[in-house]
């Protein structure tokens, strides 16, 4: 494929997720599940060129940036708070997993070395990052169970790619190390830690003396790639490497960026973002085709793998299932449990938890990445190609019908004492308004500037009302952002007439559009917030 033609059907993929996306919204359908299957029919479509994926540029692409972006929003706090949880199941579950899918597989298809079954288990056992993303941004859950799904994305990489190492080369040379095996699994994840710390650190610093939105933008996404780089370079976990980076930078984003500076990265951000996990999922679905190929493309060679395939996702969605409920309940039967500690949870949510393990770009990359000799190669390959398509087309359409019937959402997830959003924007309000009484004319104390501290009081009288009121005011909050906006969108009309009167000049528009923007957004959040919490 000529470098043209490459370029080209990337702009075919890029049309075509977008296009899915679109549908994806129209139909109530997590985007996740349509990129696939678009991917998948275009796998078939006559005249497309073979696009063969390079797994290592797989990995290197699209897993450092997706990565980051989660790790950055990742509330810290929450993060430790959960950390028990999100190792049992990115630690415990992910070896789990690895052994029952291992003997389930050798058990139905014993000529396969016990080392390639359990490189198979280690291929499918960690569910990803980007998948789970892709999924729970459509569902509401709780927050805690939030953190624990998406935390336990974000690392359990690290193991399930230590397993994965071992079995490969104990299914090639025939010799395991357990020891081995478990000094490389402390020095990957200690050391890619160490340099996310490292660079996070310095990203930190850097960014905050930097005064360019557009530099500041651009040295984000080059610390993201160089963090999974330099933690690969010295054989240990780049993903883990990522995440920690990510955390760094989400945690001191209120000191080191800037207004102008955060909003545009986070509009930046978000675009590439979107168009990174469109392709993502896109391209697992245009994966069947290289995987068919590989099998010589008969329904007898694809027939072949499809009991391995089905008896492998059978154990890969049993297994999480069967250690998430233990996980949870056996803790309170112990007789040193502590006291006070939080009431048992409903079965509702390890359910939800046990149901939510999507596998994506991390798994199809380490099938493609097995040797061209690794024994049972093409039955792998189906077998997780059939786990992706069974966890991302089924249990990401399924999660959020299921959450609904469970009854599950986000309401009183907030810890005791904290407030809520319209609790802080009163104190943030009366903050403001106490330090603009303070500036007064020396010669009558009156307030220096009377119009903006008339502003203030007003601010915190609404929101006080609308907090202490909350359901009495809704009509007139309603009523009130309608209002607003309606302004809003006056305003704009007349800029627009004035630019086209010639009275005024393009930039002068774009300076006001840009205020009268970021006034709508701020009407649109407020808005927003309140329904949420109302």
């Amino acid at each position: 494929m000529t470098p043209v033609a490459l370029f080209e059907l990337v702009l075919v993929l890029l049309a075509a997720a977008l296009v899915l996306s679109l549908a994806a919204a129209r139909l109530g359908l997590p985007p996740a599940a349509a990129l696939v299957i678009g991917g998948m029919a275009l796998a078939f479509a006559p005249g497309l060129p073979t696009f063969d994926l390079d797994p290592d540029l797989i990995m290197v692409l699209f897993l450092p940036p997706l990565l980051l972006e989660s790790a950055y929003f990742t509330v810290w706090r929450d993060f430790r708070a959960s950390l028990g949880p999100i190792l049992s199941l990115s630690l415990g579950a992910v070896l789990f997993t690895t052994l029952v899918v291992g003997l389930i597989a050798h058990w139905v298809a014993p000529g396969l070395p016990w080392a390639a079954c359990f490189a198979l288990g280690a291929i499918v056992s960690p569910p990803d990052a980007v998948s789970a993303k892709a999924v729970l941004a459509r569902v509401t859950l709780p927050r805690k169970t939030v953190t624990v799904l998406e935390g336990e994305s974000l690392v359990n990489d690290a193991s399930g790619l230590v397993l994965y190492r071992f079995a490969v080369a104990a299914a090639l040379t025939g010799a395991f190390d357990a020891w081995a095996a478990l000094g490389s699994f402390a020095w990957l994840a200690a050391a890619g830690v160490a340099v996310g710390i490292v660079l996070g650190f310095a990203a930190n610093r850097g960014i905050a003396r930097l005064r360019d939105a557009e530099a500041t933008t651009v040295v984000t996404f080059l610390v993201a790639y160089l963090a999974y780089l330099a933690a690969e370079e010295i054989h240990a976990s780049g993903v883990l490497a990522v995440v920690a980076c990510g955390l760094m930078l989400g945690a001191r984003e209120h000191e080191t960026f800037d207004a102008r500076t955060r909003t545009r990265a986070l509009a930046v951000w978000g675009f590439v973002v979107f168009i990174l996990e469109a392709l993502v999922f896109v391209l697992i679905g245009l994966a069947l085709r290289g995987v068919l190929t590989r099998m010589g493309g008969s329904a007898d060679a694809l027939a072949s793998g499809l009991p391995l395939a089905l008896a492998a996702t059978v154990a890969c969605v049993a297994a999480r299932l069967a250690w998430v409920f233990p996980a949870v309940y056996l803790p309170l039967l112990m007789p040193w449990r502590r006291p006070g500690a939080p009431p048992p949870l409903r079965p509702a949510i390890p359910l939800v938890v046990g149901w939510a393990g999507m596998r994506g770009v991390v798994t199809l990359a380490a099938a493609l990445a097995l040797p061209l000799g690794f024994p049972g190669r093409d039955p792998i390959l189906i077998a997780a190609f059939a786990v992706i398509l069974f966890t991302v087309l089924v249990q990401g359409t399924t999660l959020g019908p299921l959450i609904r019937h469970l009854r599950l959402d986000s309401s009183g997830t907030l810890p005791d004492g904290h407030l809520d959003a319209s609790m802080a924007r009163v104190a943030v309000n009366e903050a403001g308004l106490a330090v603009l009484e303070e500036l007064q004319l020396p010669e009558t104390g009156a307030p220096r500037h009377p119009h903006l501290v008339d502003q203030y009081r007003r601010r915190v009288w609404a929101m006080s009302r609308l907090r202490d009121e909350r359901l009495a005011a809704e009509a007139e909050r309603e009523a009130h952002v309608e209002a607003a906006l309606a302004a809003v969108k006056a305003g704009r009309a007349a800029l627009v007439a004035l630019h086209r009167e010639g009275r005024i000049h393009g930039s002068v528009l774009r300076i006001i559009e840009a205020e009268l923007d970021l006034e709508e957004l701020h009407l649109r959040r407020f808005a927003g917030d309140h329904a949420g919490h109302g």
